[in-house]
């Protein structure tokens, strides 16, 4: 027996949690008998990562396809996850593993984003000309990841008719909402859609929903709409099949045994996601943004130096620019 993992982020809020079971289980119809389908959480959750290869296992599997639930690659899909992996791999000897990518830039993620637009009325075809798109993604300490929101705010200008569509970050990095909206306004807008880069509800949704008030009593000239996440999209179906076909197909362009990178930083990097992966934080943290976004406390050494994957065939060669592995903290 095959089995697919799929490893949600894991929020503090229950509801989102629900969502990521939900979807999963909405997605089982995909796949034949023959694989066994399971879901688990990278913190604030359980299973764990670790408990939830444990119960493929235990289900008799003999080949784990573990699949990030995660738009983009960060820390957690860069070192957690492949960290989990290293483990299993010794605990279980005789169970192959294949991981598969984030989400990324995907095409279809824009056809969610539309849609998410059309739902509060915006007429795509002939958008105003002041009205401006926030596209407000989690931020993280990961320059790839929060470039990334950049292109793809690029991409979605190119897709769409709209004059001005704006990354911004909800904390770690900048430009934070405040800055989004500030240079929304000077640009011309009128009317600021922020458009939530975020795949189910949790802390910070929530927060942002609390924050709408505060735009239009600080902006009152301005007209505020926040939009939809991806939530149950059936093109986010579309992209998770996707990706799950390309680690069954031995299709999935990056390689996390062989990146000296990561095999570096576990070297140097004392990280609370070792063992269990529990995060049911016991010493309880309190750390700005309830842990929602990379983890900048650990992650500081992702500043310290650039590497850029290039991928040649099925091989990925990492290139680190003027920095060794004894600078790595």
């Amino acid at each position: 027996m095959k089995a697919i993992l799929f490893v949600g982020h894991g929020s503090r809020d229950p509801e989102g949690n629900d969502q990521v079971r939900q979807f999963i289980d909405n997605m089982r119809a995909n796949w034949d008998e023959s694989f066994l389908v399971e879901t688990c959480f990278l913190e604030f959750e359980r299973p764990t990562v670790n408990q939830g290869i444990d119960l493929c296992v235990e289900k008799g599997t003999n080949h784990v396809y573990v699949i990030p639930i995660m738009l983009l690659q960060a820390g957690h899909s860069k070192i957690h996850i492949p960290a989990v992996i290293d483990e299993a791999k010794e605990k279980y000897p005789q169970v192959r593993f294949t991981y598969g990518r984030p989400i990324g830039v995907h095409e279809e993620t824009f056809e969610i984003l539309k849609t998410r637009l059309a739902e509060i009325g915006e007429d795509l075809d002939h958008p105003p000309s002041d009205t401006a798109i926030l596209l407000l993604g989690r931020g993280g300490s990961d320059p790839d990841a929060n470039s990334d929101l950049y292109k793809i705010s690029r991409l979605l200008w190119e897709k769409t008719k709209y004059k001005l569509v704006e990354p911004a970050f909800m904390g770690v990095t900048n430009p934070l909402v405040d800055e989004g909206i500030e240079r929304c306004i000077k640009l011309g807008a009128v009317k600021v859609i922020i458009l939530p880069y975020f795949l189910f509800t949790g802390i910070l949704i929530k927060r942002l929903e609390n924050m709408m008030a505060e735009f239009a009593e600080q902006y009152p000239q301005i007209e505020f709409q926040l939009a939809g996440y991806f939530g149950y999209h059936p093109k986010l179906q579309t992209i998770l099949k996707d990706r799950v076909e390309e680690a069954v197909g031995d299709e999935v362009k990056m390689n996390c045994d062989t990146c000296q990178f990561r095999l570096l930083a576990m070297e140097h990097v004392h990280h609370h996601h070792h063992h269990d992966h529990d995060h049911e934080h016991d010493h309880d943290h309190h750390h700005e943004h309830e842990h929602e976004h990379e983890h900048e406390h650990e992650h500081e050494h992702e500043h310290e130096h650039e590497h850029h994957h290039h991928d040649h065939g099925q091989e990925t060669i990492l290139v680190h620019e003027g920095q060794k592995a004894g600078n790595l903290k």
